[in-house]
């Protein structure tokens, strides 16, 4: 498993990170991404993954994630057993990314305090991509950034089928927050 992660991982940064460039990426491999996937009165549909791995190349606000789906960890096992079987598949989609460029990205202009940039790119989910627009607040870190944020997404947008039995109790809209400690 570590191993996979590991190519996966490399994978991202040699096609997302020229060569040339390496001296200016900053990388995690403990991004946190979380769910909400709750409706009112019914039990927490939520899960957090903390092992994201993201790569930004400081000098052109190229950005990439990259989430394993067996990761997400629920408060319900069986909640996680039929998220990883019946919903996400995640034997035959074990993955999700991000890949985008953060507009009008300066290392430079960056502070304690949060600053909002505008990320633009492809999110895949489920093996469907889809372009997305969200807003990170990013902030400096003692040895490099803070990158955090939320989006929302529908499950029927990236080919997830939700039975009609449960349809009642999954929000239509799931909310994910992401938090990133990317250092040099």
């Amino acid at each position: 498993m570590k191993k996979t992660v590991l190519f996966f991982f490399l994978l991202l940064v040699i096609t997302v990170v020229p060569a040339t460039a390496l001296a200016q990426k900053l990388i995690t491999k403990t991004g946190s991404i979380k769910f909400q996937a709750s409706t009112p009165s019914n039990e927490e549909v939520a899960a957090e993954n903390k092992s994201v791995s993201a790569v930004l190349e400081t000098s052109t606000g190229d950005f990439a994630a990259l989430v394993l789906i067996k990761g997400f960890r629920f408060k319900v096992a069986l909640m996680e057993e039929h998220f990883n079987e019946n919903y996400m598949e995640s034997e035959k989609f074990s993955k999700a990314t991000l890949k985008g460029k953060i507009e009008d990205f300066d290392l430079s202009k960056v502070t304690g305090t949060d600053k909002n940039f505008t990320l633009k790119g492809d999110l895949t989910i489920h093996g469907k991509t889809k372009p997305i627009a969200v807003t990170v607040k990013i902030s400096k870190a003692a040895n490099g950034v803070i990158a955090m944020g939320s989006f929302d997404v529908k499950p029927e947008d990236y080919g997830i089928e939700i039975p009609s039995l449960v349809r009642k109790k999954i929000a239509d809209k799931i909310k994910v927050s992401y938090n990133f400690l990317l250092v040099k």
